[in-house]
This record gives C-alpha cells, structure tokens and sequence, in this order.
C-alpha cells in the first residue's frame, strides 16, 4: 500500500517508489516527510538504520527544477562514504527525472570538481570543507539553494565541523529549509541547530518504532589479549561482523594477528587511500571475509545491509558512540542483528552503565563448541 505522502510527489519519485521493495514507508518517513513538503525546518532524531536517507531525500528531490541550471539544494554529510552513499540514493531516485546531482568531497581533485560544478548540476552532496572551500573561491553558487540537509548532525554541529557548517548555512538565502538529522542529538548540539533554524520541528523516533530487534551481548576474557582469540571463534561462526577499534594503530595489530591464525579480514581505517577503503567494503559486502575490521570515524554512514554482527573490540569512549556502533546492524530492510561486546571484567562496568542509559538488556554469553552458550 502507497503512503498518502506519495501521491504529494512529482510522478518520477511516484514511479521510483512503485519500482522499490518498499511495501510501506518507515516511520521516520511517514513522520517526516508530510512537515518537510509543508516547508518546515525539521529536526529528526531517529536511530541508525531507521530510514532517515529517504525521509529527506525525496522532499529535497521533490523539490528540484531540471529546467534551472543552478544548484538548488546541498546536502552536508561528515564522512566521504556517507556521502558517496547519498549520491548513489540520489542517483537511484532521480532516475527518468533530468535531475544531476554530484558529489564533493576532501581529498578528491578539486579542479574536476570545478568542472562539474561548470554542468550546473541540480544537487550538491559533500563535506564541509570541500563545500565550503568551493563557496569562497564562488566556485559553488548558493543563492538558489532553497533546501540544505545536515546528515549525521551531531558530528557536523561538534567541534571538528561546527563552524564549517555555520558558515555554510550563512552562505545561504535566509529562506533556505534547513534538515538535520542524526541518530543521537546533544543539547549543545541541538541549540546550535535550533540558531541557525526557523522554529523547527522536532521529531524523535523511539527505538522500537524505528528498527529491527537487535540483541546485545558480551563476553568476558581474562585480560585484552584474549580478545583476539575470542573474535577468531566468532568469525568462524558464520558472521558477517564490522569490528569496531578506538585507533587506527590497533585496527592494523589485531588485522595482522588475525591474519597470522589463518582468518582473512578486510581493515577500514583514516590512513587509507580511497581505493584501499572501496575494496575492503568490496571485500566484505561480497562475503570474501567475515570481518570487517575498522574505526569510528571510518565506519561512519557506513550501510551495509548484510552486516549481522557489531562487535566491539574495544569499547567506546562514550554513550554516543554506543549508538552509532550498535547501528549499523539490524538496519532497515535487514533481519535483525547482534551486538557483541568483548570485555574484560574492569570493562564489564562501564558497558553495563551504557546500557543501563540506553535502556538496552545486556546478556552474558560464553563461546563453546563454535557456539554462544549462556554460562554455567
């Protein structure tokens, strides 16, 4: 059954939801979209995985004229992968609709991208400072923009991007909609936003509403070296696991090790060039090797419907962090997933305080005979 917002749409995105698997909208879209298309600023705060991408890329693509040669809409994402990903959604629904939109992102060469902006594409996706770099040398026009989206809006309103972003936003006509969307919100974060926005609306989408069940689990070993150990069991197990590292220098140690005890893994870290990064998810997607071992920062916006364990090497720093780890399992579209944390027993308690403020049931397990058994 089509949602009602569907029938709002121009015929090409009505056409591209009839062509997808989409039965019916997630409930970040049925809550978000309906206000965007009515011309609201709106913040979102749903899980990882819920569906946020199309909550705001089919009002923003909506919104588009293929007869005006300008750019009409920027979406800011923190992370190259996530905006690759954005570009390939944006691709996939505009198709039929003479709608151009391009990627800009760090590291890539900026004067084919000076070429690309010349094409006056309609949709700009990128990172801050690319994008930004690219308004002061008037390279990237932005007086025609009428929508701006803030992906991962926690990350582009904190320390590393915050000012970037404000920048950006001020380039802009005054009548711009701004989007932020992100999966967790700190109140800094949210007045910041709320600054730069028109009255906008809040959403908050629950856990429960929003994704499939995923389980939390963890293990204990004796001291930081059984780890290693312990994850060569699990991956033996049939997983497709991303494995999270706090550095870069540890993603590497334990990829090496691992690959001495016979296991073939695929690492995603900073230090990377991009053709290392695109194969090592090749790798991965494609079931070549089970694990894929990575940081925080690499494996953001990462959407990898085929990953059905997160496992935590390494806990993170914070609650946050938590969030957007256990995320990229039991996503939208997916079964439902397994977070595994490995722990040592001074560990054990920093991870049941995260899951006592996330309101997440935690379960102990041990591995035994290839299998996670409940301890005796």
């Amino acid at each position: 059954m089509e949602p009602t917002f569907i029938h709002h749409l121009q015929p090409f995105l009505q056409q591209a939801w009839k062509n997808s698997t989409f039965e019916h909208p997630d409930f970040v879209q049925e809550k978000v979209i309906p206000a965007v298309l009515d011309g609201r600023d709106v913040i979102a705060v749903a899980p990882t995985g819920s569906g946020k991408t199309l909550a705001y890329l089919l009002p923003v693509l909506d919104r588009m004229d293929p007869g005006k040669q300008a750019v009409q809409a920027v979406i800011l994402a923190p992370s190259k992968e996530l905006v690759m990903q954005i570009q390939e959604e944006a691709g996939k629904w505009s198709q039929g609709s003479g709608i151009q939109s391009i990627p800009l992102i760090g590291g890539a060469n900026v004067k084919r991208q000076i070429e690309k902006l010349k094409r006056h594409p309609h949709l700009v996706i990128g990172t801050p400072g690319r994008i930004l770099e690219l308004i002061r040398q008037k390279k990237l026009k932005m007086h025609e923009v009428k929508m701006m989206v803030l992906d991962e809006g926690d990350q582009l309103l904190g320390k590393e991007y915050s000012l970037t972003v404000g920048q950006i936003v001020k380039s802009a006509m005054r009548d711009c909609q701004i989007l932020l969307f992100s999966a967790t919100l700190p109140d800094a974060a949210a007045q910041k936003a709320i600054d730069q926005m028109k009255e906008p609306l809040l959403i908050r989408i629950a856990k429960e509403e929003a994704r499939s069940p995923v389980e939390h689990i963890y293990i204990v070993t004796g001291d930081p070296r059984g780890k290693i150990e312990q994850l060569r069991k699990i991956a033996r197990m049939g997983v497709r696991g991303l494995v999270f590292f706090n550095n870069k220098w540890d993603v590497s140690v334990a990829a090496e090790k691992l690959r001495f005890k016979g296991l073939a893994v695929a690492e995603l870290h900073g230090d990377m060039r991009k053709e290392e990064r695109e194969k090592s998810i090749r790798l991965f997607q494609n079931g070549d090797v089970p694990l894929l071992l990575a940081t925080d920062v690499a494996a953001r916006g990462l959407d990898i419907p085929v990953i059905t364990h997160v496992i935590q090497f390494d806990l993170p720093e914070d609650v946050s962090a938590y969030v957007h780890r256990s995320g990229r399992t039991g996503r939208l579209g997916s079964n439902a997933g397994t977070v595994v944390s490995l722990v040592t027993p001074g560990e054990e308690k920093v991870l049941k305080k995260f899951a006592k403020a996330q309101h997440v049931e935690l379960g102990r397990k041990d591995i035994k005979r290839g299998e996670l058994v409940d301890p005796e």
